[in-house]
Formats: structure tokens, C-alpha cells, sequence
């Protein structure tokens, strides 16, 4: 055996192992510890070759070294709170177009009065000067004269400031509002945004009535959570709403609602990788004779690892490269050529949602369906963009939320996954300010045109 097989053999051998650990932190699910084994097992093959060449105290300093100097998920605002039907804290920032303060906020709101992981270290003011440059060098500059491209252009576009919109960002399941961070960097300082924590995620509080057992996640739930915070931090003026995934469905489960405020605020949608329903229906990629058995074991499996949290978080913990080869797999189309800072970023994100919130929330995907409720977004200009090479929300459903919306700019973008706003910064920020324009010059012509 030659020296190279022998390696391979011993990396395939060594993450094996690991998924064989992850298996076993859930060994008393039975069913759901074995699933959770399987997929782990099909992820072990992906950071063999990595195990290979790179020791495992090697990979670990340099995810400890990116998390200390990476920028990304460090944009801070002005911090507020919204207060949910059944009592749950909303955690939500506003950065107000101008204000050069918008960084020094340190959003020390935590869940159930713990500090929030926004809290200031010794770094974060290094890290917010340079939060706006995805890299250093000719790529860094060419970013930041990007960025500075899109904010002239938008300024000429708002003009009064009377007419400038709102622009509210809803992240997806199991991230949290960093995961705007590119976009987050683009606009601010040029038009009023706000972004804000879904319950149970990022710095807002875990759901009430989940806590209680009186209410399940839904998504029509996080429709009213939207409308909650809406009405705390943008209780005037012109709204654009931008979602994505879960977000994206709540900002239909908004307007299925609340079609009258709709109608009356919201001059512009921007729906980017998510679905208006059949999510029942995905493969994730998955061999077709395995699609159904995940549907049908998939939500057991999670409520019964949630209810050992401990365990299955130790085992997280435990098998951290398996876990960034799945999340590699599911968040990026091209994760070869993600640059690992951002690769490491959308690790952090996903990794911080609890397993128990992750269970509490995945039942709600396969009874979501919102297609009717889209109509209520076709009088205003909208965009649909998603990753062409998306496993978790297919570009396929992004097609059909466009034929239900046909003015709608509707953008697939090739090569990119799931998290496409981390994956394609740039592309993303220039759509989302085509729609701001888009939506600032035809609120004033209808402003005009009722005048």
C-alpha cells in the first residue's frame, strides 16, 4: 500500500469514526440516532481528504484563529425589542442612514437575561472597521468600490428624504440577522435598515409558548413575530421587505395575514432562496430511495435528539469537522471556492441555533404553503433570486413563486447554494439596491399619480 492510500484509507477510517461518535451521542433515539448516523456517515466522506493533510490541532487553531479575526457578523446598530403575542422578546437593530454611530452599539441583549453574543471585546472595534472588506488586497478594493458604487447610486435614487424607505431584513433558519452582514455593509450610512433575530435565534428570546408547550412553531407564527417588530421599529413610512428562506416565508406569511398592511406600506419584496410551499417534496440531495425515509423520520429524529440536548450538543462539539463538511454541503454550491473566513462564519451561525430549536422549528417547513398569499406582493417591484445550485430551497421553487409573480425580476445564479448573500456578496447587494431603486421611483410616481 502505497503511502498516499495508506492516508486516504486512514482519513475515510478517521471520519468514520467521527460519525460513528455522532451516532452514538444519540443512541438512545434509536431510529433517530441511527439517521443521524447515516447522514453523518455520507459526510464523512467529504472531509476526508482534508483529514489527509491537515491535523485535527491544525484545524482547530485555524477555526479559533478565523473566528478572532474575522470581520463578518460584527456590524452593529442602534438595539431595540418587540414584544411578541405570547410575550417573547424580539431582539431587532435599526442603522439610521448618516449615523456614524451605528457601529459603536454593542447589543448587549442576551436570552433570558443572559449577554447576547454581541457583546464587545478587545477586538470588535479592529473588526467593525474592517467589517465592510471581504478580503485584503486588489479584491478588497475592488469591494469597497463596489460598495461605494451602489451607495452613490442609491443616494441619487432616494433623493428626499422623505420618500426613503425602510428596507427590513429577515434571516433564515438557524442563522440569525448577521447572516446580512454583506448586505448589511452595503446600505447602511445610505437608507434606514432594520434587522432583526427570529424567535428563538440569534440575541431574541426563545419562544414563550414553545417553552410552555401551548403553542407550536408555525409559519404563520413568525408572519405576526414580523408584525410585531414592523410596528415597533418602522411604525411609519414606506417598507421594503428582503427575506430569505425562512425569511422569505415569513414575509409571506406577512402579507397572507395582514394584506391590508401590506397594501398600504410595503413598496417592495425581495425573496431570495426560499419557497411558497411543497418543501415536503425536496431530496436535499439525497439518493431518490432515501427522500422519503428522511421525510417520515426526519421530524421524530430531531424532537427526539432535542429532548437530549446535552448529549447531541456534546457530540456537536465532538465531530466539529464532520459537522463543517455538512454545513460546506448544505450552505454553498462552490464550497471550494468559498473563502474560508465566510465558509467558517455560515459555520458559526448554524452551529449556535440549539438542536432543541432546531427541532422545534423543522415541523413547520412541510405544511408551509403560501403560493396564495404571494399575490398580495404583485403590485409592488419585486425580486426573486436564489442559488442555482440550492439543496436546501431549489431554484426550481423560485421559479415558481415568479410565474406567480411574472413582473418580478427573477435571478438563478449559477454555482451558488443556499446561503447565496454570503456565497455571492456583490451579486445579492446590486439586486437588492436595482429593487430599492426600483421601489422608491414607483411609490413617488404613484404618490404623483393620486396627487
Amino acid at each position: 500500500m502505497t503511502d498516499s492510500t495508506e492516508a486516504a484509507a486512514k482519513a475515510v477510517e478517521a471520519a468514520t469514526e467521527a460519525a460513528t461518535n455522532w451516532t452514538k451521542a444519540g443512541r438512545h433515539a434509536g431510529l433517530a440516532g441511527a439517521a443521524i448516523g447515516v447522514v453523518a456517515a455520507g459526510a464523512a466522506a467529504g472531509v476526508a481528504i482534508e483529514r489527509m493533510t491537515v491535523g485535527r490541532g491544525m484545524r482547530r487553531r485555524a477555526r479559533l484563529a478565523l473566528d478572532a479575526s474575522g470581520p463578518y457578523g460584527t456590524l452593529r446598530g442602534t438595539p431595540g425589542a418587540a414584544v411578541a403575542e405570547d410575550g417573547t422578546e424580539l431582539y431587532y437593530e435599526v442603522d439610521e442612514p448618516g449615523d456614524p454611530g451605528n457601529a459603536g452599539h454593542s447589543a448587549k441583549h442576551g436570552k433570558s437575561g443572559r449577554e447576547g453574543r454581541g457583546g464587545r471585546d478587545g477586538r470588535d472595534a479592529q473588526r467593525e472597521r474592517s467589517a465592510k472588506q471581504p478580503a485584503r488586497g486588489k479584491p478588497a478594493r475592488a469591494a469597497q468600490e463596489a460598495q461605494s458604487g451602489l451607495r452613490k447610486r442609491l443616494t441619487a435614487a432616494l433623493g428626499r428624504r422623505s420618500a426613503v424607505p425602510t428596507v427590513v431584513f429577515s434571516h433564515g433558519y438557524c442563522l440569525s440577522q448577521d447572516s446580512w452582514h454583506f448586505q448589511r455593509a452595503a446600505l447602511r450610512d445610505t437608507v434606514r435598515t432594520v434587522h432583526w433575530d427570529q424567535r428563538s435565534h440569534g440575541r431574541s428570546a426563545r419562544g414563550r409558548s414553545q417553552l410552555d408547550g401551548t403553542e407550536e412553531v408555525t409559519i404563520d407564527l413568525l408572519g405576526r413575530d414580523l408584525k410585531a417588530v414592523l410596528d415597533a421599529a418602522v411604525p411609519e413610512g414606506p417598507i421594503v421587505l428582503v427575506g430569505h428562506s425562512m425569511g422569505g416565508m415569513t414575509v409571506m406569511a406577512l402579507a397572507d395575514q395582514f394584506p391590508e398592511y401590506v397594501a398600504e406600506r410595503v413598496i417592495g419584496v425581495a425573496l431570495i432562496g426560499t419557497s411558497a410551499g411543497r418543501l415536503s417534496e425536496v431530496s436535499y440531495g439525497l439518493p431518490s430511495m432515501g427522500v422519503k425515509a428522511f421525510h417520515w423520520l426526519a421530524p421524530g429524529v430531531l424532537k427526539a435528539l432535542g429532548w437530549q440536548s446535552e448529549i447531541v450538543e456534546r457530540g456537536r462539539r465532538a465531530t466539529a469537522d464532520l459537522f463543517a463538511g455538512l454545513i460546506k454541503r448544505y450552505s454553498f454550491g462552490t464550497p471550494e471556492q468559498v473563502d474560508p473566513g465566510i465558509a467558517r462564519f455560515g459555520e458559526r451561525l448554524i452551529e449556535a441555533t440549539p438542536i432543541d430549536v432546531v427541532a422545534e422549528f423543522f415541523p413547520a417547513f412541510a405544511v408551509h404553503d403560501k403560493t396564495e398569499a404571494l399575490v398580495a406582493y404583485d403590485a409592488v417591484p419585486a425580486l426573486v433570486l436564489a442559488g442555482e445550485n440550492d439543496l436546501i430551497t431549489p431554484a426550481d421553487h423560485s421559479r415558481t413563486i415568479a410565474e406567480v409573480l411574472p413582473d418580478a425580476d427573477l435571478m438563478c445564479v449559477p454555482g451558488a447554494g443556499h446561503l447565496v448573500m454570503l456565497e455571492r456578496p456583490e451579486l445579492v447587494n446590486e439586486q437588492l439596491v436595482s429593487l430599492v431603486e426600483r421601489a422608491t421611483a414607483t411609490a413617488r410616481s404613484s404618490r404623483h399619480a393620486r396627487a
